[in-house]
């Protein structure tokens, strides 16, 4: 069979997507109230149905009454179980995989529940549906006439548990349908390698020869894989080795500060980049526009939505309002409730809304500080629990700080870096730095990996600077006094540039 013929048949199949997604375009509602009663009915015999009264349960009302709302703390011990091999606990469905991110103020790592449905109904459906939007958005494409280069995770059995934990992208590539896993390359046992190097130096060996339409990944690990093929293969960019490269499928990290970098890799004037925002939690917007950067909210993919407005958030305490009464421009907490075992789940992400018909969507930033430019997630509790051990350790004391990304450029790697006060300095500067890297390390799985052999961030960079500067700064936006002071984490560089351009100037 003909390439031609291949695309032409699986561009037809995907395209009748279009026709289910229509019903969520005209009744939002009705498909969200239906996927809430569905859920609650299907795991009314679970332990956290049984437990919270799911029999009793007849709408929105009463399940915003009896069930509470949840992070991953307060379902942790379900978790705990579950990974032991027990069934029927959060959810009646099965449970064989859990999607490993990083922790919480209580534990390095989090284990989400992932389940058949979870993957069938969310994750494999929002991909059709991204591929067959795509598709309709650009009906020159030919991008099954050749294959698409995935850049995932890692799996690991764990052999004493009948369980499989490992990154999302891994466990969504093992169990990927026949036909998606033809049209892709690494092959999966290599796109699945743990070791980093041995896979990138596979996949580039594998992928260099095939005729390489799409790309999909996060930024971060993507330009440092494709920098290595150029230079490997002699190339001054990538459509001297796939000519007929047309778009780039990321998510994960604020794509703004790569995307210049991947303009130059990609000298294509029409060349397309289609956000998708998904988590381990779940598969939750994707661009569904040529050009534009808001992304359309799934509806009927396994999850329910909650939304907190964010100037009356209050952690679990907070209230929630439905989908239909969100306002445009205004930030939200997303609350789901998911066919993976999810109940009124705080994710951690803020949104705001762009349209009302249909819905999209932009991705404002965490509930808390964080930076996130590498998919490292590194959350204020890290931070702050990272500089106290490193504090103790070198009889040091913290005055104030900040810290903030060093986004990869052509010829460096991605770094942190932190501006410190100190109230006492620590006696070996480096010795401290390192401390504080290496806790960094032991308090989150993801930040780990990023720094696994320096591959895609190097050792943290730390500056000392007087109290001034803060002090200075503070003075400069008129939030001297009252309850103002500095952000500790951002994932962008305005708040530290501002900081170093007052400290420099007074060197």
């Amino acid at each position: 069979m003909s390439q031609k013929i291949v695309h032409t048949v699986i561009a037809w199949f995907l395209k009748k997507r279009l026709h289910h997604m229509q019903l969520f375009f005209e009744h939002p509602f009705d498909v969200q109230r239906d996927i809430l009663l569905a859920l609650i009915a299907q795991n009314k015999n679970c332990l956290f149905g049984k437990e919270h009264q799911f029999e009793t349960l007849q709408n929105y009302n009463d399940f915003s009454q009896k069930v509470p709302l949840q992070n991953y703390e307060s379902l942790a011990s379900y978790i705990t179980k579950m990974q032991a091999g027990k069934q029927n606990i959060l959810t009646s469905n099965s449970v064989k995989w859990f999607a490993k991110s990083s922790g919480t103020s209580n534990a390095k790592s989090k284990f989400i529940p992932i389940t058949k449905v979870s993957l069938e109904d969310g994750h494999y459906k929002a991909v059709k549906d991204l591929l067959a939007v795509y598709l309709h958005n650009n009906p020159t494409s030919k991008m099954f006439e050749g294959k698409g280069l995935r850049l995932g995770g890692s799996s690991k059995n764990y052999k004493e548990q009948e369980t499989v934990v490992g990154d999302l992208s891994a466990i969504i590539i093992e169990n990927l349908p026949i036909w998606a896993d033809l049209r892709s390359t690494p092959k999966q046992e290599t796109a699945l390698l743990t070791e980093w190097e041995e896979k990138m130096q596979r996949i580039i060996a594998e992928s260099a020869e095939d005729n390489v339409t799409n790309i999909a990944g996060v930024p971060s690990w993507m330009l440092i894989l494709l920098r290595k093929m150029l230079q490997q293969y002699g190339k001054s960019n990538l459509l001297a080795l796939w000519p007929n490269l047309e778009v780039y499928f990321h998510g994960g990290v604020n794509f703004a500060p790569y995307k210049k970098q991947f303009e130059q890799l990609i000298p294509k004037e029409d060349f397309k980049y289609y956000e998708i925002y998904n988590a381990s939690e779940g598969f939750f917007a994707f661009q569904d526009r040529n050009y534009k950067n808001d992304l359309l909210l799934l509806l009927d993919h396994g999850i329910f939505y909650e939304f907190i407005p964010m100037t009356a958030f209050n952690g679990l305490a907070s209230k929630t309002i439905q989908l239909k009464e969100v306002e445009l421009n205004t930030n939200y907490a997303i609350v789901i409730t998911t066919n993976g075992g999810l109940w009124r789940y705080i994710v951690g992400d803020t949104i705001t809304f762009t349209a009302l018909k249909p819905f999209r969507i932009k991705v404002t930033g965490r509930i808390q500080h964080f930076i996130n430019s590498f998919g490292e997630e590194l959350i204020i509790d890290n931070a702050e629990k990272g500089l106290q051990e490193a504090c103790k350790i070198h009889q040091a004391i913290v005055s104030e700080y900040t810290a903030a990304p060093v986004f990869i450029a052509s010829e460096t790697k991605g770094k942190h870096q932190w501006l410190i006060a100190f109230d006492q300095k620590p006696k070996d500067l480096k010795l401290f730095t390192k401390t504080l890297d290496f806790t960094l390390q032991t308090l989150n799985s993801d930040y780990e990996a990023k720094r696994y052999k320096n591959i895609t961030l190097d050792m943290l960079e730390l500056i000392i600077t007087p109290k001034s500067t803060f002090y200075n700064w503070l003075e400069q936006h008129n939030k001297i006094g009252g309850q103002h002071k500095i952000p500790r984490l951002q994932n962008n560089r305005v708040l530290m540039d501002e900081l170093l351009e007052i400290h420099f100037s007074k060197q």
